[in-house]
């Protein structure tokens, strides 16, 4: 696959504008305040453990000497420079833009210069921002067959097809009535503004032998197939194995080809395409894999892995990564032995970041790496936060590989997901009914 950046130049001139933004921001306060605990909400990547997590630790960004030196970490030339530490966030403020679309657990632009974000809502409807303001008709109703009644259940991911313009097909992550897992194409109607729910096309059917931990992310990767987020199948501490089972969809990042076969095929080079395991998998050993992203710039991975009883953990990929990596769950928890330790002979990745639960946080929801116009200071840092604390994250990976990360905000959100529209300008979606984007303060 060429690594070949095509990001034009052109992107900096661009402004990212969903329409006006709302008086209501919220502004970074030094990182030592105590967090206000958000009410009781549905959490996707709820914690199900009470155990009590010992004293607190800082949170870590570790040395690149921890990457496995089986992995390539050389850092591809930048269109644009990323930044060579993470800003100052007093600068900055995340400013909502709408406060109506309670049960919001994604966020998604379709790539085809209309200016709109569609948001998924939990219980199975999609909803357009356009011009600042919710469309009251849903883009997308299948209510009708999502189950939600578990914290962790519903409408969980989507993502438009790179030829969205042309074919107008999109793909979704949702848990059916049963409570297992479907990946699922829709299109389009005639309506620029109304999919038809009836124009389904089922892809995968993953039994859940649990309702926490489905995973959820939907995301097209810069190589052009689909990649998938699966949980290990809930309950807690991995009773099946699933996330080391290379025989099981559970506990993986999966990955296809949805221009080929029927409904789908398998690329060439995933790991087990010849045999030795399910053909899907692209990565696998993770636990519950809420959200993950591309750099638009760099092609590299970002995987934010929910953790259990103590430790959340951002996990990286440099661009050129060959599949079957491994990231450790169950044998560890972040950089830490949970049933381990690892057995000798299988190589496990560690993460670049972690945080406690003793430090305000329980659920890592993960981001998106910074690539719009507006702030330039901002270039190539991860935003990331945690669902319970409201706290947000940035990641910078410095030129020289090693890692910077700091906490940067600390909002009164119940943040269930980041996203990004056309110009790479970021967003944060509130399960409480709030979106709010990151402007100039």
């Amino acid at each position: 696959m060429s690594r070949r950046l095509t990001l034009l130049v052109v992107l900096v001139f661009l402004t990212g504008c969903v329409g006006g933004p709302s008086d209501q921001v919220n502004t970074p306060v030094p990182i030592q305040a105590s967090p206000d605990q958000p009410a009781a909400a549905q959490v996707p990547p709820a914690q199900e453990e009470t155990e009590a997590p010992p004293a607190a630790v800082a949170a870590t960004a570790h040395p690149a000497g921890q990457i496995p030196t089986a992995v390539s970490t050389t850092l591809l030339p930048l269109v644009v420079e990323s930044a060579r530490t993470i800003p100052d966030p007093q600068a900055v403020q995340w400013r909502d833009l709408v406060t109506n679309l309670p049960g919001g657990v994604g966020l998604a632009n379709a790539g085809d210069g209309s200016g709109r974000l569609f948001v998924l809502i939990q219980e199975g409807t999609i909803r357009i921002l356009q011009n600042g303001a919710a469309l009251d008709t849903p883009f997308l109703d299948i209510t009708d067959r999502v189950g939600s009644s578990g914290l962790e259940q519903g409408l969980l991911g989507i993502a438009f097809h790179p030829s969205y313009e042309q074919n107008g097909f999109f793909y979704v992550n949702y848990t059916d009535k049963n409570g297992d897992t479907v990946i699922a194409r829709f299109q389009v109607g005639t309506d620029p503004n109304r999919a038809d729910p009836a124009s389904e096309k089922m892809l995968i059917q993953v039994d859940q032998p649990y309702p926490n931990h489905n995973g959820g992310s939907v995301v097209f990767g810069p190589d052009g197939y689909l990649y998938l987020g699966l949980g290990d199948g809930g309950s807690a501490g991995d009773p099946h194995g699933n996330g080391q089972s290379v025989n099981t969809l559970l506990g993986k990042i999966l990955r296809i080809d949805v221009n080929q076969g029927d409904p789908y095929a398998i690329p060439p080079d995933n790991p087990f395409a010849q045999g030795g395991g399910a053909p899907e998998i692209w990565a696998y050993g993770l636990r519950n894999p809420w959200r993950f992203s591309f750099d638009a710039q760099t092609q590299d991975l970002y995987i934010a892995d929910v953790g259990q009883r103590i430790y959340e953990e951002i996990d990286f990929l440099p661009a050129g990564s060959p599949g079957g990596a491994n990231f450790g769950w169950d044998y560890r928890e972040g950089a830490h032995d949970f049933q381990g330790p690892v057995p000798t002979g299988i190589a496990v990745i560690e993460p670049v970041f972690e945080y406690t639960h003793a430090e305000g946080g329980c659920s890592v929801t993960g981001g998106d790496i910074y690539r719009g116009s507006q702030l330039p200071l901002w270039q190539g840092v991860y935003l990331f936060g945690d669902y319970c604390s409201g706290k947000i994250w940035g990641l910078l990976r410095n030129p020289d590989g090693a890692w910077e990360g700091k906490l940067l905000f600390q909002t009164n959100y119940s943040i269930s997901s980041f996203g990004v529209d056309e110009q790479n300008e970021i967003y944060v979606v509130d399960i409480g009914g709030r979106v709010a984007r990151l402007d100039p303060r």
